[in-house]
């Protein structure tokens, strides 16, 4: 049995990368360099904002509800989900996201591959230095193959 290439972890409820742009506020929990590259485990923290049409190239998506109640849109199905639930966003589909109540709600995401933390990176970094946000999203998703559709 040959060792593994990355190393046990541990993170609290008050750990993990920060990152806030605009009124979004984005924890990543674990991140490529921590999981070999496996996958990325995003938390998403009240005030949580509306996400539009949009299609990743390269990532699956499944989200775990915390709190609030959601509406997820995935190739023209659409799924409710509450505190408890659980949706797949598979890669190349269109879909987007709301909250039955704007800004409530708690969310867990995983993607995989890993790697999509870095789309959030290059949001909060533009918005500490100042940056114009319509740069840093359209530099964003071309860097991380997402399109969005509305």
């Amino acid at each position: 049995m040959s060792a593994s290439p990355v190393a046990p972890f541990a993170v609290s409820s008050d750990e993990g990368e920060r990152l806030v742009f605009g009124e979004t506020t984005i924890v990543v929990r674990a991140a490529a360099d921590t999981t070999g590259g496996s996958f990325t485990l995003l938390e998403e923290p009240p005030p949580l904002l509306d996400t539009s049409t949009h299609v990743h190239s390269r990532e699956d998506e499944m989200y775990y509800v915390l709190e609030g109640d959601h509406v997820f849109v995935c190739g023209g199905q659409e799924f409710e989900v509450g505190p408890g639930g659980v949706v797949f966003l598979p890669r190349g589909v269109p879909h987007a996201h709301r909250r039955r109540v704007l800004g409530v709600g708690r969310l867990l995401c995983i993607l995989t591959p890993a790697g999509l933390e870095g789309f959030f990176q290059i949001l909060a970094q533009a918005t500490q230095s100042g940056g114009p946000m319509e740069e840093a999203y359209a530099r964003a998703s071309q860097e991380y193959g997402i399109t969005w559709l509305a």
